[in-house]
């Protein structure tokens, strides 16, 4: 379901977006001094399926990894991801622990 979505970054909006099925899922973000703040994550009900949230981070996670930014998660599902998938927490600016 995921692979044939296309990861959209809504500069305007300042969010991920990920359309599925008309529906959006999207993270909100600010980007400050080369540190990109992951503050809110919104999957709509219908298409939390099993592992999609997951999926959903990678995706972004990657994608911000391509752009070599380091990430600041303020939200708590996004805090846990980080947790549960250690590759990721040298993404971490100095100084901040999950």
């Amino acid at each position: 379901m995921i692979d044939a979505a296309e990861l959209i970054d809504n500069d305007f909006l300042r969010q991920f977006e990920l359309k599925i099925d008309d529906q959006l899922a999207k993270i909100e973000y600010s980007l400050q001094d080369r540190k990109i703040f992951l503050t809110k994550l919104i999957i709509p009900e219908c298409i939390n399926s099993e592992g999609f949230e997951e999926d959903f981070l990678k995706l972004v996670f990657e994608n911000i990894q391509e752009r070599n930014i380091s990430v600041v998660p303020t939200s708590p599902e996004i805090a846990k991801f980080i947790r549960r998938n250690r590759r990721y927490k040298k993404m971490l600016p100095v100084g901040i622990r999950i």
